[in-house]
Parts: C-alpha cells; structure tokens; sequence
C-alpha cells in the first residue's frame, strides 16, 4: 500500500539507495526501466525486477518495501538527470524564445533518447499512484520551468491572461501526446528532428501576440 512508510524512512531509503553497489543498482535500474516501460504497472512486481536483475526479492523489498518506491525512486533520478541536461543547455542563453526552444528540444531528444521511461511516465504509470508520491512534485524542474515562463510574462512576451502554471501544462502536455503518438504510429520519425517546427507551433499558442519587442536605435 501507497504511503505507508514515513518521511523518516523515506530519507533513510534514499539513503540506502545510494549505498547500494554500483553494479547492483545497474542491474535494478535496468530491469526496473525494461519491466514497468513494458508491463502494465498493476501486473508488474518487485518479484519481476528481483528475477530480472539477479538480485534476491528480500534485498530490493529492505530497500525499498514496494514497488512504488522502488520504481519512484528510479524515476526521480531519470528526471533529476533530465533537470541537470536542462540547466547546461540554457547556460548562456539569454533570449527568452531561444531559451523555451532549447527547453522543448532537450525534453522531447532526452525522452527520443529513453523511449523507456518516456512510456513508463506517460503511458504504464498510473498518475494518481504517482501524484500521491512526493516525488511526483519535481520542484527543482517545475520551477526552473515557471521561473522562466514568469519573467516572459513580466517582459509582455509571453500570454499574461493565464497563470504561468497554465503555460507550462500546455507545454508539457504537447510533449506527452506527441511522445505516445509517436509510439502508436511505430516511431517511424524522430521527433527531435522535427522540435524546432513542433516548437513554433507552441511558441504562437503561449506567446502574447501584440509583443513589439524594443529596438535598440
């Protein structure tokens, strides 16, 4: 059952989760990606990834007492990675448009790159099981995110009439369906191929459309 180990416990978990050897963690971590990318999260079990992994079932139920840790645990550290990818891209980007197109182009390459847990996010994780989780939150990404949506609303460069939030789930909602019907349609195309045409389309949906940017005389 969701829940039932307290924030103590849970800091102690991420603690053992670090000291787990490196091979060890390897062995989980792809197991862990190939068993929920594939299966329906409510069929898979710890006992799937012990088998996968070649580590004892006892071992990943100490570290983790079930599987909704076990697999939040591994998806917190995809996205933490997905966060850093995200800050060094933007280093050195000050024009806001290039700044959200960069952003865009490193979420759609980063989950072109890690179709897996693309499908677990998007697909075989059932979002209520996850919104339950503290690690669903994702501060560090979400407010890097509306960091930047809210200075383009203060400068009248992006929409002002919703709340930056409101952006940024439009954004990350274009990016969800066009991952999962990349899936349905057989990934026959790469969609960073096609992010700055997928970003222009994004750009004039949140962009405000009477900006006039200043021109220096």
């Amino acid at each position: 059952m969701l829940n039932l180990i307290s924030e103590k416990e849970k800091g102690e978990t991420k603690t053992m989760f670090q000291e787990l050897k490196p091979e060890i963690y390897m062995r989980l971590e792809t197991a862990v990606m190939e068993i929920f990318s594939n299966s329906d999260f409510h069929k898979a079990s710890m006992r799937d990834v012990a088998k996968k992994a070649g580590v004892s079932f006892s071992t990943i139920y100490h570290h983790y007492g079930s599987k909704e840790n076990l697999l939040f645990s591994f998806v917190d550290v995809w996205l933490g990675k997905l966060t850093d990818r995200i800050i060094d891209h933007l280093q050195g980007i000050e024009d806001l448009k290039e700044k959200m197109r960069k952003v865009l182009w490193v979420q759609i390459d980063y989950y072109e790159r890690n179709p897996g847990l693309a499908k677990i996010l998007f697909m075989t994780l059932p979002m209520k099981t996850w919104m339950a989780d503290q690690t669903f939150q994702q501060k560090k990404m979400i407010n890097l995110y509306l960091d930047v949506l809210r200075k383009g609303q203060q400068e009248g460069i992006l929409n002002s009439n919703v709340r930056a939030g409101i952006l940024l789930d439009f954004m990350l909602g274009f990016v969800q369906r066009s991952f999962f019907m990349w899936v349905s349609r057989g990934q026959k195309e790469s969609p960073t191929a096609q992010a700055n045409f997928l970003f222009e389309m994004v750009w004039r949906a949140i962009s405000n459309p009477e900006y006039e940017p200043v021109m220096n005389s």
